[in-house]
This record gives structure tokens, sequence and C-alpha cells, in this order.
């Protein structure tokens, strides 16, 4: 049986996810909305899908879609998201999950009485190093883990474009700011490497007061751009998170993490991507004078983990989040098919809804300038 799948936005959705789809098997793209019809229109003709919509409601309860793939603005896809929940579509979600908190909480309801399969649009944990690094930590790399760093710094508006297809990340009523995105990308691998957080402090603010364009127009954002939190996690870890989208000479992904017996360090120059993600590391009992400059070593990855069987392309794809997008896609499919031995769709609304909640926990704590244990967070 084909699952046939439905984008909502053809920007973005048309340059990335929907290769990505044509990669995975047992997927055809039949749908694409946008606002207007004209549009919707054009983009169909454009990408040679069959079907145009422009009304995103009525493709997520059109009755012939079974997988709604939803982008663009988090305070748009809530309503749509929980119509095509309603109407039993599974759905692969944009990043942020949700606008915030309370809506969060509606996704969750939703989802957990419908019992469809969700996937977030989160899709580091399968670019090869990363993924790797999760892996070489949980079998005891660096033994029992004790604290790092990550960061996820981009420069978005430092010298602002107009022909930049984001420029809405200005508006304070779309659900997103450099924590909110750039902080819920990486939260998702943390999570999935060390668990969940238990408590946290954070700090978000707005450094770019003023966006100027080129012809010299200048916006007022009422978002925030910068963010650092200190997490705790339930295992007793403490990580140090930074994001954003306002860091002048950005110096992309980092992920350095330590433990009692060695160090494993991903890196990248942007947001990281099959590509250009590095992994480096070394253990103690490598390391012959434990006082002398530290040097990593490089860390072969598998070559199973550039290529995939069955994935129509691999990490040499010209467009670079298109590889690990197709795995995160695939692991969906195969979990909605029910395979045998198949991987769980992952990273699944549970733990969106568990990265909501380290997000709201940071507005809580900004507000308050102070902890706030996860658990207080209901």
């Amino acid at each position: 049986m084909t699952l046939r799948v439905g984008i909502v936005g053809a920007a973005w959705g048309g340059m990335a996810h929907l290769p990505a789809w044509r990669a995975v098997p047992g997927v055809e793209v039949t749908a694409v909305c946008t606002s207007r019809e004209e549009s919707a229109r054009a983009a169909a003709e454009k990408l040679g899908v069959e079907r145009a919509f422009w009304d995103a409601h009525a493709l997520c309860s059109d009755p012939d879609i079974d997988i709604v793939d939803l982008g663009t603005r988090p305070n748009f896809r809530l309503p749509w998201l929980e119509t095509a929940l309603r109407c039993g579509k599974h759905v692969y979600n944009a990043s942020p999950h949700a606008p915030g908190w309370e809506g969060a909480k509606a996704i969750d309801a939703a989802w957990r009485t419908g019992g469809s399969v969700g996937v977030v649009d989160a899709f580091i944990e399968y670019v090869p190093a990363v993924r790797r690094q999760i892996e070489l930590v949980r079998e005891g790399y660096i033994g029992r883990p004790i604290g790092g760093t990550c960061h996820l710094n981009i420069s978005l508006f430092n010298r602002a474009s107009k022909q930049f297809p984001y420029n809405w990340f200005a508006r304070g009523d779309a659900g997103v700011s450099g924590l909110r995105n750039n902080g819920s990308h990486a939260l998702y691998p943390l999570l999935a490497m060390l668990g969940p957080v238990g408590e946290l402090v954070a700090d978000d603010r707005q450094v770019l007061p003023e966006w100027i364009y080129e012809d010299g127009d200048r916006v007022t954002p009422e978002t925030t751009d910068t963010g650092n939190a200190l997490l705790r996690f339930e295992s007793g870890v403490v990580m140090q998170l930074q994001a954003g989208w306002a860091m002048t000479m950005h110096d992309g992904w980092l992920l350095d993490i330590y433990g009692t017996e060695g160090r494993l360090v991903s890196r990248a120059p942007t947001f990281p991507s099959a590509q250009d993600c590095t992994l480096e590391g070394l253990r103690a009992a490598d390391k012959p004078n434990p006082h002398a400059p530290t040097q990593l070593q490089p860390i072969d990855l598998p070559e199973t983990y550039r290529a995939e069987q069955g994935i129509a392309i691999d990490a040499s794809f010209p467009i670079p989040p298109c590889f690990p997008m197709a795995l995160s896609m695939r692991r969906m499919v195969e979990t909605i098919e029910g395979k045998a031995g198949s991987a769980l769709a992952a990273p699944d609304f549970a733990r969106a809804l568990e990265v909501e909640r380290c997000q709201e926990a940071m507005r809580l704590s900004q507000a308050g300038r102070r902890w706030i244990a996860l658990s207080d967070v209901v």
C-alpha cells in the first residue's frame, strides 16, 4: 500500500521535504497547499504534484491523504494539526512543535486520543556524526556522562535580506524565537542522548533591536533572538545550552560532552548536516599523560550512516537536510506500516511535548529569574 502525503507550504516544503519524501519507499506526495489558489496551482505544476490546495484544513481532512506534512508558522499550524489528528492523519510537523505550552498540551491530547503516528521535523539526531555520538554515549564510550556544552548559533538577521522567506520571525504572535527555534532543534538530540531534564535556569533576550535591510529599511522585531540555559538532567548530567539566530560570525553547531572515561565532540559550521558535521573523541585510557593538552581524534563513521538501503538519496545529496530528513521520514513510514523490528518513529510527539515542557520552563525561568523544576510545568 502506498502512503499518500500532502505538504502544507511550498517553499521549504518543495525544496527540501519533497525530495526527501520522494526518496522514501512506499510513499507518494500527491498534494501541496499554499495560501492562495494561484500560487497553489503554480506550485503543484512546478513540483509535479497532482493536487493543489489553498485551504490547509481541507488538505488536513481530505480522505485521500494519509500523511500531512506541516510547515510554516507555529501559530498557523496549531489548528491545522488539530484538524489532521482529529481526522486520523499521521503528521510530520515542523519545529517548534507548537506556539507555546498550552498549544503543545492541546496537540498532545489530540495525538494520544487519535493514535496517529506523529513525528517532528527535528532531524539532527539522524545527521551521521550526531547519530554516532548519541550511540557512543549510550554504549559507554565516555563512561558515566558528567556534563558539556551544546551550541546552535546562526546569523539570520545580522545582515537582513528581504529575500529571506522567514522575515515573519519578527512577529511576536508567531510562536518563535532564537531559543524556541534553535533551542528546540538542539533539545531533541540532547533528550535522545541523556534522557529527561530535571530542572533548568535560562536567560532569553534580544540582542538585535533592529533588522536593517540592504535598502535601508528597518524592522523592530518583537521576538527574542539569543538564549542561554543550564540544564540539569535527571541523571545528574549538567549541560550548557546556547541557541539563537543573531550571533555575529556564527559558530554553528557544537555538542561537546564528557564523562568519567572520555569526551565526544560533534561540530558543524552552521546548522548541522550530513555533509559538514564531524565527530571527534578521546578516551581517558588512550591518553597516557592526563595533564598534556587534549588532542581529540577523528572518529570514523560507518558507511551505513551515510547511505541506507532503500533510501534513494545519500549523505552527498546536494540539499543537505534531505538525507537525515529522509531517514526520519522512513522510520515514520515503517512505524505506520508496523514492520517487525523497525525503529520507532522519532522524534515523536511524546518527545515533542517534553521539548515544549523545557521551553515553558525556560520562559518561566526568564520571567522569575530562578531555577524551574520540569515537574512543576503542568
